[in-house]
Protein backbone atom coordinates (compact mmCIF):
# COMPACT_ATOMS: atom_id res chain seq x y z
CA UNK A 1 0.00 0.00 0.00
CA UNK A 2 1.08 3.54 -0.71
CA UNK A 3 -0.09 7.13 -0.49
CA UNK A 4 -1.61 8.90 -3.49
CA UNK A 5 -2.58 12.52 -4.06
CA UNK A 6 -3.54 14.80 -6.89
CA UNK A 7 -4.91 18.16 -8.02
CA UNK A 8 -6.83 18.61 -11.27
CA UNK A 9 -8.00 22.05 -12.48
CA UNK A 10 -9.92 21.49 -15.67
CA UNK A 11 -12.35 24.38 -16.05
CA UNK A 12 -11.45 27.30 -18.28
CA UNK A 13 -11.18 29.67 -15.34
CA UNK A 14 -9.42 27.29 -12.96
CA UNK A 15 -6.00 28.16 -11.61
CA UNK A 16 -3.05 25.83 -12.36
CA UNK A 17 -2.30 23.05 -9.91
CA UNK A 18 -0.16 24.40 -7.08
CA UNK A 19 3.05 22.38 -6.83
CA UNK A 20 3.75 23.46 -3.25
CA UNK A 21 0.21 22.54 -2.19
CA UNK A 22 0.48 19.11 -3.80
CA UNK A 23 3.83 18.46 -2.12
CA UNK A 24 2.34 19.46 1.24
CA UNK A 25 -0.50 16.94 0.77
CA UNK A 26 1.88 14.18 -0.36
CA UNK A 27 4.40 14.73 2.41
CA UNK A 28 1.72 14.62 5.08
CA UNK A 29 1.71 10.83 4.46
CA UNK A 30 5.37 9.81 5.03
CA UNK A 31 4.73 6.43 6.65
CA UNK A 32 2.51 5.34 3.76
CA UNK A 33 5.53 5.44 1.47
CA UNK A 34 8.91 5.15 3.17
CA UNK A 35 10.54 3.73 0.00
CA UNK A 36 10.16 6.72 -2.29
CA UNK A 37 8.22 9.83 -3.29
CA UNK A 38 7.28 11.17 -6.70
CA UNK A 39 5.56 14.13 -8.34
CA UNK A 40 4.31 14.76 -11.89
CA UNK A 41 2.79 17.88 -13.44
CA UNK A 42 1.13 18.05 -16.85
CA UNK A 43 2.69 20.22 -19.52
CA UNK A 44 0.01 22.90 -19.08
CA UNK A 45 0.34 22.79 -15.29
CA UNK A 46 -3.38 22.08 -14.79
CA UNK A 47 -2.96 18.56 -13.38
CA UNK A 48 -0.56 17.19 -10.81
CA UNK A 49 -0.22 13.67 -9.40
CA UNK A 50 1.86 12.68 -6.39
CA UNK A 51 2.86 9.43 -4.77
CA UNK A 52 4.55 7.94 -1.73
CA UNK A 53 5.75 4.38 -2.27
CA UNK A 54 5.85 1.24 -0.16
CA UNK A 55 7.63 -1.09 -2.58
CA UNK A 56 6.06 -4.58 -2.67
CA UNK A 57 5.97 -5.57 -6.36
CA UNK A 58 9.01 -4.81 -8.53
CA UNK A 59 10.73 -2.75 -5.83
CA UNK A 60 13.21 -1.31 -8.36
CA UNK A 61 13.16 2.42 -9.13
CA UNK A 62 11.84 1.69 -12.64
CA UNK A 63 8.41 1.08 -11.02
CA UNK A 64 8.32 4.40 -9.16
CA UNK A 65 5.22 6.56 -9.43
CA UNK A 66 3.56 8.59 -10.76
CA UNK A 67 4.10 6.40 -13.82
CA UNK A 68 3.58 7.47 -17.42
CA UNK A 69 2.52 5.41 -20.41
CA UNK A 70 5.03 4.94 -23.24
CA UNK A 71 3.47 7.74 -25.28
CA UNK A 72 3.15 9.92 -22.12
CA UNK A 73 -0.58 10.39 -22.78
CA UNK A 74 -1.51 8.64 -19.52
CA UNK A 75 -0.24 9.18 -15.99
CA UNK A 76 -1.18 7.14 -12.92
CA UNK A 77 -0.83 7.26 -9.15
CA UNK A 78 -1.84 3.95 -7.58
CA UNK A 79 -2.27 2.51 -4.11
CA UNK A 80 -2.79 -1.23 -3.67
CA UNK A 81 -2.11 -4.63 -5.15
CA UNK A 82 -3.77 -6.10 -8.26
CA UNK A 83 -3.55 -9.77 -7.39
CA UNK A 84 -4.39 -11.04 -10.90
CA UNK A 85 -1.94 -8.68 -12.58
CA UNK A 86 0.25 -11.47 -13.98
CA UNK A 87 -2.67 -12.98 -15.92
CA UNK A 88 -3.71 -9.53 -17.14
CA UNK A 89 -0.13 -8.75 -18.13
CA UNK A 90 0.13 -11.92 -20.21
CA UNK A 91 -3.18 -11.14 -21.93
CA UNK A 92 -2.15 -7.56 -22.69
CA UNK A 93 1.27 -8.64 -23.97
CA UNK A 94 -0.43 -11.04 -26.39
CA UNK A 95 -2.33 -8.03 -27.70
CA UNK A 96 0.89 -6.13 -28.35
CA UNK A 97 1.45 -4.20 -25.10
CA UNK A 98 5.13 -3.61 -24.33
CA UNK A 99 6.14 -3.59 -20.67
CA UNK A 100 9.13 -1.86 -19.11
CA UNK A 101 8.57 -3.06 -15.53
CA UNK A 102 7.30 -6.07 -13.59
CA UNK A 103 4.78 -3.95 -11.67
CA UNK A 104 1.01 -4.10 -11.47
CA UNK A 105 0.96 -0.32 -11.90
CA UNK A 106 2.04 -0.61 -15.52
CA UNK A 107 -0.62 -3.27 -16.09
CA UNK A 108 -3.25 -0.74 -14.99
CA UNK A 109 -1.96 1.79 -17.52
CA UNK A 110 -2.13 -0.68 -20.40
CA UNK A 111 -5.51 -2.02 -19.28
CA UNK A 112 -6.99 1.49 -19.20
CA UNK A 113 -5.46 2.25 -22.58
CA UNK A 114 -7.25 -0.80 -24.00
CA UNK A 115 -10.55 -0.88 -22.07
CA UNK A 116 -11.03 2.62 -20.66
CA UNK A 117 -13.19 2.86 -17.52
CA UNK A 118 -14.52 -0.68 -18.11
CA UNK A 119 -11.10 -1.89 -16.90
CA UNK A 120 -12.40 -2.05 -13.33
CA UNK A 121 -14.43 -5.17 -14.12
CA UNK A 122 -11.22 -7.08 -14.80
CA UNK A 123 -9.46 -6.24 -11.54
CA UNK A 124 -8.99 -8.48 -8.54
CA UNK A 125 -7.37 -7.27 -5.35
CA UNK A 126 -7.36 -4.07 -3.32
CA UNK A 127 -6.89 -0.72 -4.96
CA UNK A 128 -7.49 2.97 -5.25
CA UNK A 129 -5.94 4.85 -8.14
CA UNK A 130 -6.26 7.88 -10.39
CA UNK A 131 -5.32 8.09 -14.08
CA UNK A 132 -4.97 11.33 -15.98
CA UNK A 133 -5.98 10.81 -19.60
CA UNK A 134 -4.35 13.68 -21.44
CA UNK A 135 -5.94 12.97 -24.82
CA UNK A 136 -9.47 13.06 -23.37
CA UNK A 137 -8.71 15.70 -20.72
CA UNK A 138 -10.20 13.38 -18.13
CA UNK A 139 -9.25 12.24 -14.65
CA UNK A 140 -10.47 8.72 -13.96
CA UNK A 141 -10.30 7.16 -10.47
CA UNK A 142 -11.53 3.92 -8.94
CA UNK A 143 -11.78 2.12 -5.59
CA UNK A 144 -12.07 -1.61 -4.93
CA UNK A 145 -15.50 -3.18 -4.24
CA UNK A 146 -14.93 -4.00 -0.56
CA UNK A 147 -13.47 -0.57 0.23
CA UNK A 148 -10.18 -2.04 1.46
CA UNK A 149 -8.21 1.05 0.47
CA UNK A 150 -9.28 4.69 0.89
CA UNK A 151 -9.80 7.46 -1.63
CA UNK A 152 -10.84 10.91 -0.39
CA UNK A 153 -11.66 13.89 -2.58
CA UNK A 154 -12.79 17.50 -2.39
CA UNK A 155 -14.37 19.38 -5.29
CA UNK A 156 -14.18 23.16 -4.98
CA UNK A 157 -15.24 25.06 -8.07
CA UNK A 158 -13.35 23.74 -11.09
CA UNK A 159 -10.63 22.04 -9.03
CA UNK A 160 -10.62 18.50 -7.69
CA UNK A 161 -8.19 17.43 -4.98
CA UNK A 162 -7.74 13.87 -3.75
CA UNK A 163 -5.55 11.87 -1.39
CA UNK A 164 -5.32 8.64 0.62
CA UNK A 165 -5.90 10.47 3.91
CA UNK A 166 -8.31 13.13 5.13
CA UNK A 167 -5.57 14.65 7.26
CA UNK A 168 -3.35 14.95 4.20
CA UNK A 169 -6.04 16.76 2.19
CA UNK A 170 -6.49 18.99 5.21
CA UNK A 171 -2.99 20.39 4.52
CA UNK A 172 -4.50 22.25 1.59
CA UNK A 173 -5.32 25.78 2.62
CA UNK A 174 -8.01 25.83 -0.09
CA UNK A 175 -10.21 23.26 1.67
CA UNK A 176 -12.50 24.71 4.38
CA UNK A 177 -11.98 23.30 7.87
CA UNK A 178 -15.72 23.10 8.68
CA UNK A 179 -16.66 19.95 10.61
CA UNK A 180 -19.35 17.67 9.19
CA UNK A 181 -22.08 17.20 11.85
CA UNK A 182 -22.88 13.78 10.36
CA UNK A 183 -19.30 12.72 11.07
CA UNK A 184 -19.55 13.51 14.77
CA UNK A 185 -22.94 11.84 15.03
CA UNK A 186 -21.75 8.80 13.10
CA UNK A 187 -18.69 8.38 15.29
CA UNK A 188 -20.63 8.62 18.55
CA UNK A 189 -23.29 6.31 17.17
CA UNK A 190 -21.05 3.59 15.69
CA UNK A 191 -17.48 4.22 16.81
CA UNK A 192 -16.39 5.21 13.29
CA UNK A 193 -17.52 7.67 10.60
CA UNK A 194 -19.70 5.95 7.99
CA UNK A 195 -18.84 6.69 4.37
CA UNK A 196 -19.05 8.91 2.43
CA UNK A 197 -18.80 11.33 5.37
CA UNK A 198 -15.47 12.45 6.83
CA UNK A 199 -14.46 14.81 9.59
CA UNK A 200 -14.33 17.65 7.03
CA UNK A 201 -17.60 18.78 5.47
CA UNK A 202 -15.84 19.51 2.15
CA UNK A 203 -14.11 16.12 1.91
CA UNK A 204 -15.90 12.95 0.87
CA UNK A 205 -14.92 9.31 0.53
CA UNK A 206 -15.29 7.79 -2.91
CA UNK A 207 -17.75 4.95 -2.22
CA UNK A 208 -16.37 1.43 -2.35
CA UNK A 209 -16.86 -0.23 -5.71
CA UNK A 210 -17.21 3.12 -7.49
CA UNK A 211 -15.43 5.11 -10.17
CA UNK A 212 -14.93 8.85 -10.35
CA UNK A 213 -14.68 10.81 -13.60
CA UNK A 214 -13.72 14.48 -13.62
CA UNK A 215 -13.71 16.45 -16.86
CA UNK A 216 -14.77 19.81 -18.24
CA UNK A 217 -18.46 18.99 -17.93
CA UNK A 218 -18.13 18.14 -14.25
CA UNK A 219 -17.74 15.33 -11.75
CA UNK A 220 -19.58 12.00 -11.95
CA UNK A 221 -19.46 9.01 -9.62
CA UNK A 222 -20.73 5.62 -10.74
CA UNK A 223 -20.99 2.37 -8.83
CA UNK A 224 -19.70 -0.72 -10.62
CA UNK A 225 -19.74 -3.47 -7.96
CA UNK A 226 -21.45 -3.67 -4.55
CA UNK A 227 -20.98 -6.81 -2.40
CA UNK A 228 -24.55 -6.38 -1.13
CA UNK A 229 -25.82 -6.80 -4.70
CA UNK A 230 -23.92 -10.08 -5.02
CA UNK A 231 -25.64 -11.32 -1.86
CA UNK A 232 -29.04 -9.99 -2.97
CA UNK A 233 -28.91 -11.59 -6.41
CA UNK A 234 -27.73 -15.01 -5.24
CA UNK A 235 -30.46 -17.61 -4.99
CA UNK A 236 -30.18 -20.32 -2.34
CA UNK A 237 -27.68 -23.03 -3.22
CA UNK A 238 -29.04 -26.40 -4.26
CA UNK A 239 -28.54 -29.21 -1.72
CA UNK A 240 -25.04 -30.64 -2.03
CA UNK A 241 -23.25 -33.62 -0.56
CA UNK A 242 -21.06 -32.67 2.40
CA UNK A 243 -17.91 -33.87 0.65
CA UNK A 244 -18.66 -31.88 -2.52
CA UNK A 245 -19.47 -28.76 -0.54
CA UNK A 246 -16.22 -29.14 1.40
CA UNK A 247 -14.11 -29.65 -1.73
CA UNK A 248 -15.63 -26.69 -3.59
CA UNK A 249 -15.14 -24.44 -0.58
CA UNK A 250 -11.52 -25.58 -0.24
CA UNK A 251 -10.88 -24.78 -3.91
CA UNK A 252 -12.45 -21.30 -3.69
CA UNK A 253 -10.60 -20.54 -0.46
CA UNK A 254 -7.26 -21.74 -1.80
CA UNK A 255 -7.70 -19.63 -4.92
CA UNK A 256 -8.36 -16.51 -2.83
CA UNK A 257 -5.34 -17.15 -0.58
CA UNK A 258 -3.08 -17.88 -3.56
CA UNK A 259 -3.97 -14.50 -5.05
CA UNK A 260 -2.99 -12.71 -1.84
CA UNK A 261 0.49 -14.27 -1.71
CA UNK A 262 1.76 -12.37 -4.77
CA UNK A 263 4.69 -10.22 -3.59
CA UNK A 264 8.38 -9.62 -4.21
CA UNK A 265 9.05 -9.37 -0.46
CA UNK A 266 8.40 -11.86 2.40
CA UNK A 267 4.78 -12.24 3.50
CA UNK A 268 3.53 -12.87 7.04
CA UNK A 269 0.15 -13.65 8.59
CA UNK A 270 -1.31 -12.08 11.71
CA UNK A 271 -1.76 -15.35 13.58
CA UNK A 272 -4.35 -15.48 16.34
CA UNK A 273 -5.89 -18.47 18.04
CA UNK A 274 -8.93 -18.27 15.76
CA UNK A 275 -10.06 -19.94 12.58
CA UNK A 276 -9.59 -17.16 10.03
CA UNK A 277 -5.84 -16.75 10.38
CA UNK A 278 -5.47 -20.53 10.79
CA UNK A 279 -7.26 -21.01 7.46
CA UNK A 280 -4.88 -18.58 5.76
CA UNK A 281 -1.86 -20.40 7.23
CA UNK A 282 -3.22 -23.83 6.23
CA UNK A 283 -3.94 -22.78 2.65
CA UNK A 284 -0.52 -21.14 2.30
CA UNK A 285 1.11 -24.36 3.55
CA UNK A 286 -0.91 -26.41 1.03
CA UNK A 287 0.18 -24.03 -1.72
CA UNK A 288 3.82 -24.45 -0.72
CA UNK A 289 4.17 -20.82 0.36
CA UNK A 290 6.23 -20.18 3.46
CA UNK A 291 4.69 -17.59 5.77
CA UNK A 292 5.91 -16.16 9.04
CA UNK A 293 3.38 -15.90 11.86
CA UNK A 294 3.07 -12.68 13.87
CA UNK A 295 1.11 -12.78 17.11
CA UNK A 296 0.46 -10.19 19.78
CA UNK A 297 -0.29 -11.27 23.31
CA UNK A 298 -1.72 -9.05 26.02
CA UNK A 299 0.01 -9.14 29.39
CA UNK A 300 -3.34 -8.77 31.18
CA UNK A 301 -4.57 -12.05 29.60
CA UNK A 302 -1.34 -14.06 29.85
CA UNK A 303 -2.01 -17.69 30.73
CA UNK A 304 -5.79 -17.18 30.87
CA UNK A 305 -8.66 -18.19 28.57
CA UNK A 306 -8.34 -14.97 26.51
CA UNK A 307 -4.64 -15.58 25.80
CA UNK A 308 -4.37 -16.51 22.09
CA UNK A 309 -0.61 -17.02 21.99
CA UNK A 310 -0.76 -20.72 22.91
CA UNK A 311 -3.17 -21.68 20.13
CA UNK A 312 -1.25 -19.49 17.68
CA UNK A 313 2.00 -21.23 18.61
CA UNK A 314 0.34 -24.62 17.98
CA UNK A 315 -0.72 -23.46 14.52
CA UNK A 316 2.77 -22.17 13.75
CA UNK A 317 4.31 -25.51 14.79
CA UNK A 318 1.73 -27.52 12.85
CA UNK A 319 2.47 -25.65 9.63
CA UNK A 320 6.20 -25.17 10.12
CA UNK A 321 6.06 -21.39 10.37
CA UNK A 322 8.59 -19.06 11.98
CA UNK A 323 6.66 -17.40 14.79
CA UNK A 324 7.12 -13.89 16.21
CA UNK A 325 5.27 -13.08 19.46
CA UNK A 326 5.10 -9.53 20.81
CA UNK A 327 3.69 -9.00 24.30
CA UNK A 328 1.74 -5.79 24.88
CA UNK A 329 0.73 -4.33 28.24
CA UNK A 330 -0.86 -1.20 29.64
CA UNK A 331 2.54 0.47 29.74
CA UNK A 332 2.99 -0.11 25.99
CA UNK A 333 -0.40 1.44 25.28
CA UNK A 334 0.44 4.43 27.48
CA UNK A 335 3.76 4.89 25.68
CA UNK A 336 2.17 4.68 22.22
CA UNK A 337 -1.16 6.39 22.95
CA UNK A 338 -0.26 9.75 21.40
CA UNK A 339 1.34 8.10 18.37
CA UNK A 340 -1.78 5.98 17.86
CA UNK A 341 -3.97 9.07 17.91
CA UNK A 342 -1.54 10.86 15.62
CA UNK A 343 -1.61 8.03 13.08
CA UNK A 344 -5.41 7.76 13.20
CA UNK A 345 -6.68 9.51 10.09
CA UNK A 346 -10.33 9.55 11.14
CA UNK A 347 -11.67 8.80 14.63
CA UNK A 348 -12.09 5.16 15.62
CA UNK A 349 -12.75 3.38 18.90
CA UNK A 350 -10.53 0.50 17.77
CA UNK A 351 -7.32 -0.01 15.84
CA UNK A 352 -4.86 -0.45 18.70
CA UNK A 353 -4.66 -4.19 18.04
CA UNK A 354 -3.81 -3.62 14.36
CA UNK A 355 -1.33 -0.92 15.36
CA UNK A 356 0.59 -3.23 17.70
CA UNK A 357 0.40 -6.18 15.30
CA UNK A 358 1.90 -4.03 12.54
CA UNK A 359 4.56 -2.83 14.99
CA UNK A 360 5.45 -6.46 15.68
CA UNK A 361 5.65 -7.21 11.95
CA UNK A 362 7.94 -4.23 11.39
CA UNK A 363 10.18 -5.32 14.29
CA UNK A 364 10.44 -8.72 12.58
CA UNK A 365 11.56 -7.04 9.34
CA UNK A 366 8.30 -7.72 7.44
CA UNK A 367 6.44 -5.40 5.04
CA UNK A 368 3.34 -7.47 4.14
CA UNK A 369 0.97 -9.22 6.55
CA UNK A 370 -2.21 -11.16 5.79
CA UNK A 371 -5.20 -10.57 8.04
CA UNK A 372 -8.36 -12.61 8.66
CA UNK A 373 -10.63 -9.57 8.24
CA UNK A 374 -13.80 -10.72 6.47
CA UNK A 375 -13.90 -14.22 7.93
CA UNK A 376 -16.49 -13.41 10.60
CA UNK A 377 -18.58 -11.51 8.07
CA UNK A 378 -18.80 -14.24 5.42
CA UNK A 379 -18.76 -17.27 7.75
CA UNK A 380 -21.27 -15.94 10.28
CA UNK A 381 -18.79 -15.63 13.13
CA UNK A 382 -20.29 -12.68 15.00
CA UNK A 383 -22.99 -12.99 17.70
CA UNK A 384 -25.12 -10.71 15.50
CA UNK A 385 -25.81 -13.65 13.17
CA UNK A 386 -27.60 -15.43 16.02
CA UNK A 387 -28.91 -12.62 18.19
CA UNK A 388 -30.51 -10.40 15.55
CA UNK A 389 -32.70 -13.06 13.84
CA UNK A 390 -33.73 -14.42 17.25
CA UNK A 391 -34.77 -10.95 18.45
CA UNK A 392 -36.69 -10.16 15.26
CA UNK A 393 -38.48 -13.54 15.30
CA UNK A 394 -39.57 -12.91 18.88
CA UNK A 395 -40.77 -9.33 18.49
CA UNK A 396 -41.91 -8.86 14.88
CA UNK A 397 -45.22 -10.81 15.26
CA UNK A 398 -46.45 -8.49 18.07
CA UNK A 399 -48.65 -5.78 16.50
CA UNK A 400 -47.92 -2.10 17.25
CA UNK A 401 -44.86 -3.08 19.28
CA UNK A 402 -42.60 -0.55 17.60
CA UNK A 403 -44.89 2.35 18.48
CA UNK A 404 -45.33 1.13 22.04
CA UNK A 405 -41.58 0.57 22.22
CA UNK A 406 -40.97 4.26 21.55
CA UNK A 407 -43.08 5.25 24.56
CA UNK A 408 -41.48 2.57 26.74
CA UNK A 409 -38.03 3.77 25.73
CA UNK A 410 -38.86 7.37 26.64
CA UNK A 411 -39.95 6.26 30.10
CA UNK A 412 -37.25 3.69 30.82
CA UNK A 413 -34.11 5.22 29.28
CA UNK A 414 -33.00 7.36 32.28
CA UNK A 415 -33.26 4.50 34.76
CA UNK A 416 -31.59 1.95 32.47
CA UNK A 417 -28.74 4.35 31.76
CA UNK A 418 -28.10 4.68 35.49
CA UNK A 419 -28.04 0.88 35.69
CA UNK A 420 -25.44 0.73 32.92
CA UNK A 421 -27.88 -0.83 30.42
CA UNK A 422 -28.73 2.07 28.06
CA UNK A 423 -29.43 -0.12 25.03
CA UNK A 424 -32.14 -2.09 26.82
CA UNK A 425 -34.40 0.94 26.59
CA UNK A 426 -34.55 0.54 22.82
CA UNK A 427 -35.08 -3.21 22.74
CA UNK A 428 -38.75 -3.09 21.76
CA UNK A 429 -38.50 -0.03 19.50
CA UNK A 430 -35.50 -1.37 17.54
CA UNK A 431 -36.11 -5.09 17.75
CA UNK A 432 -38.67 -5.71 15.02
CA UNK A 433 -36.49 -5.40 11.90
CA UNK A 434 -33.04 -6.65 10.94
CA UNK A 435 -31.62 -3.22 10.07
CA UNK A 436 -32.97 -1.63 13.25
CA UNK A 437 -31.74 -4.52 15.39
CA UNK A 438 -28.34 -4.27 13.73
CA UNK A 439 -28.06 -0.63 14.74
CA UNK A 440 -29.09 -1.56 18.28
CA UNK A 441 -26.46 -4.31 18.33
CA UNK A 442 -23.60 -2.22 16.94
CA UNK A 443 -24.34 1.21 18.41
CA UNK A 444 -21.85 2.76 20.82
CA UNK A 445 -24.26 5.45 21.99
CA UNK A 446 -27.94 5.24 21.13
CA UNK A 447 -29.64 7.98 19.07
CA UNK A 448 -31.54 9.39 22.03
CA UNK A 449 -28.27 9.87 23.94
CA UNK A 450 -26.68 12.09 21.29
CA UNK A 451 -28.23 15.44 22.36
CA UNK A 452 -26.64 14.92 25.79
CA UNK A 453 -23.17 14.47 24.24
CA UNK A 454 -23.08 17.22 21.62
CA UNK A 455 -25.12 20.29 20.80
CA UNK A 456 -28.74 19.13 20.28
CA UNK A 457 -29.10 21.01 16.99
CA UNK A 458 -25.84 19.47 15.73
CA UNK A 459 -27.16 16.06 16.75
CA UNK A 460 -30.40 16.60 14.81
CA UNK A 461 -28.61 17.98 11.74
CA UNK A 462 -26.05 15.18 11.75
CA UNK A 463 -28.68 12.46 12.20
CA UNK A 464 -30.72 13.77 9.25
CA UNK A 465 -27.64 13.91 7.00
CA UNK A 466 -26.41 10.49 8.10
CA UNK A 467 -29.76 8.64 7.80
CA UNK A 468 -28.27 5.43 9.21
CA UNK A 469 -31.48 3.46 9.48
CA UNK A 470 -32.63 4.42 6.00
CA UNK A 471 -29.24 3.42 4.55
CA UNK A 472 -29.20 0.12 6.40
CA UNK A 473 -32.75 -0.76 5.37
CA UNK A 474 -32.02 0.14 1.75
CA UNK A 475 -28.86 -1.97 1.73
CA UNK A 476 -30.72 -5.17 2.64
CA UNK A 477 -33.90 -4.48 0.70
CA UNK A 478 -35.27 -7.61 -1.01
CA UNK A 479 -32.94 -9.95 0.91
CA UNK A 480 -35.09 -12.78 2.18
CA UNK A 481 -32.33 -14.70 4.00
CA UNK A 482 -31.40 -13.19 7.39
CA UNK A 483 -27.81 -14.42 7.02
CA UNK A 484 -27.45 -12.60 3.69
CA UNK A 485 -28.82 -9.39 5.19
CA UNK A 486 -26.53 -9.49 8.23
CA UNK A 487 -23.53 -10.38 6.07
CA UNK A 488 -24.25 -7.33 3.90
CA UNK A 489 -24.61 -5.05 6.93
CA UNK A 490 -21.42 -6.32 8.55
CA UNK A 491 -19.44 -6.06 5.30
CA UNK A 492 -20.65 -2.60 4.35
CA UNK A 493 -20.80 -0.91 7.74
CA UNK A 494 -18.70 -2.33 10.60
CA UNK A 495 -16.02 -3.99 8.47
CA UNK A 496 -15.73 -1.23 5.87
CA UNK A 497 -16.02 1.68 8.27
CA UNK A 498 -13.93 0.36 11.12
CA UNK A 499 -11.92 -2.81 10.54
CA UNK A 500 -10.58 -1.98 7.08
CA UNK A 501 -10.00 1.68 7.84
CA UNK A 502 -8.17 0.77 11.05
CA UNK A 503 -6.02 -1.79 9.22
CA UNK A 504 -5.08 0.88 6.69
CA UNK A 505 -3.91 3.64 9.03
CA UNK A 506 -2.56 1.33 11.73
CA UNK A 507 -0.56 -0.83 9.32
CA UNK A 508 0.89 2.06 7.39
CA UNK A 509 1.84 3.86 10.59
CA UNK A 510 4.65 1.27 10.57
CA UNK A 511 5.09 0.90 6.80
CA UNK A 512 3.33 -2.49 6.79
CA UNK A 513 0.80 -3.48 4.14
CA UNK A 514 -2.13 -5.43 5.63
CA UNK A 515 -3.95 -7.63 3.11
CA UNK A 516 -7.33 -9.32 3.79
CA UNK A 517 -7.30 -12.37 1.45
CA UNK A 518 -10.80 -13.48 2.50
CA UNK A 519 -12.19 -10.32 0.88
CA UNK A 520 -12.15 -11.70 -2.63
CA UNK A 521 -15.02 -11.29 -5.11
CA UNK A 522 -14.85 -14.82 -6.56
CA UNK A 523 -14.90 -16.22 -3.01
CA UNK A 524 -17.92 -14.08 -2.10
CA UNK A 525 -19.71 -15.12 -5.29
CA UNK A 526 -19.04 -18.76 -4.38
CA UNK A 527 -20.34 -18.30 -0.84
CA UNK A 528 -23.35 -16.05 -1.59
CA UNK A 529 -25.74 -18.88 -2.56
CA UNK A 530 -24.64 -20.84 0.50
CA UNK A 531 -25.23 -17.81 2.74
CA UNK A 532 -28.75 -17.51 1.28
CA UNK A 533 -29.49 -21.19 1.96
CA UNK A 534 -31.15 -22.68 5.06
CA UNK A 535 -27.71 -23.82 6.28
CA UNK A 536 -25.30 -20.88 5.80
CA UNK A 537 -21.56 -21.59 6.00
CA UNK A 538 -20.03 -21.43 9.47
CA UNK A 539 -16.58 -21.38 11.01
CA UNK A 540 -16.95 -25.14 11.42
CA UNK A 541 -17.28 -25.42 7.63
CA UNK A 542 -14.18 -23.27 7.25
CA UNK A 543 -12.17 -25.47 9.61
CA UNK A 544 -13.56 -28.66 8.07
CA UNK A 545 -12.33 -27.84 4.56
CA UNK A 546 -8.72 -27.20 5.52
CA UNK A 547 -5.94 -29.51 4.41
CA UNK A 548 -3.67 -29.89 6.36
CA UNK A 549 -6.19 -29.96 9.20
CA UNK A 550 -5.82 -27.36 11.98
CA UNK A 551 -4.24 -28.38 15.30
CA UNK A 552 -6.58 -29.61 18.03
CA UNK A 553 -5.79 -26.53 20.15
CA UNK A 554 -7.54 -24.39 17.55
CA UNK A 555 -10.43 -26.79 16.91
CA UNK A 556 -11.19 -27.11 20.63
CA UNK A 557 -10.88 -23.41 21.37
CA UNK A 558 -14.32 -21.80 21.84
CA UNK A 559 -15.24 -18.85 19.64
CA UNK A 560 -14.64 -15.66 21.63
CA UNK A 561 -13.51 -13.00 19.20
CA UNK A 562 -10.36 -10.93 19.39
CA UNK A 563 -10.44 -9.19 22.76
CA UNK A 564 -8.34 -6.16 23.69
CA UNK A 565 -7.99 -5.28 27.42
CA UNK A 566 -9.55 -1.86 27.03
CA UNK A 567 -10.91 -1.86 30.56
CA UNK A 568 -7.39 -2.07 31.99
CA UNK A 569 -5.94 0.35 29.46
CA UNK A 570 -8.70 2.97 29.34
CA UNK A 571 -11.22 2.79 32.16
CA UNK A 572 -8.87 1.93 35.02
CA UNK A 573 -9.88 3.72 38.16
CA UNK A 574 -12.79 5.39 36.40
CA UNK A 575 -14.58 2.03 36.57
CA UNK A 576 -16.84 2.62 33.58
CA UNK A 577 -18.72 -0.43 32.30
CA UNK A 578 -18.15 0.79 28.74
CA UNK A 579 -14.45 1.65 28.28
CA UNK A 580 -15.09 2.12 24.54
CA UNK A 581 -17.24 5.13 25.43
CA UNK A 582 -14.38 6.65 27.41
CA UNK A 583 -11.95 6.02 24.54
CA UNK A 584 -14.42 7.59 22.09
CA UNK A 585 -14.45 10.80 24.12
CA UNK A 586 -10.64 10.72 24.40
CA UNK A 587 -10.33 10.29 20.62
CA UNK A 588 -12.70 13.17 19.86
CA UNK A 589 -10.90 15.44 22.30
CA UNK A 590 -7.46 14.55 20.91
CA UNK A 591 -8.46 14.98 17.26
CA UNK A 592 -10.24 18.24 17.98
CA UNK A 593 -7.30 19.76 19.80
Amino acid sequence: MCGIAGIASIGAGAAPADRAELLAIRDAMPTRGPDGAGLWLSADGRVGLAHRRLAILDPQSRADQPMLSGDRALAITFNGEITNYRALRAELAQGGAIFRTQSDTEVLLHLYDRDGPAMVHRLRGMFSFAIWDGDRRRLFAARDPFGILPFYYALLGDTLRFASQVKALGRSQAIPADIDPAARVGFLLLGYIPEPHTTRAAIRALPAGSTLTFEARGLSIDGYCEPADILREAGPAAPQAASSRRESLRAALSDAIAQSLVADVPVAVFLSGGGDSTAIAACARRLGQGLAGVTIGFSEFRGGPLDETGAAAETARAYGMPHHVRWIGAEDFAAERDRILGAMDQPSIDGANSYFAAMAAKEAGLKVALSGIGGDEIFGGYPSFRQIPALVRALRPVPFLRHAGHAIRMLSAPALRRLGKPKWAGLLEYGTGIADAYLLRRALFMPWELPELIDPEEARTGWRALEPLSRMRSLIERMSAPASAITALELCFYMRGQLLRDADWAGLAHGVEIRPPLLDLPLLRHLAPLIASPAPPTKADLMGCLDPAPPEAVLRRPKMGFVVPWRDWIAGARGNQYPARIWARDVLQALAG
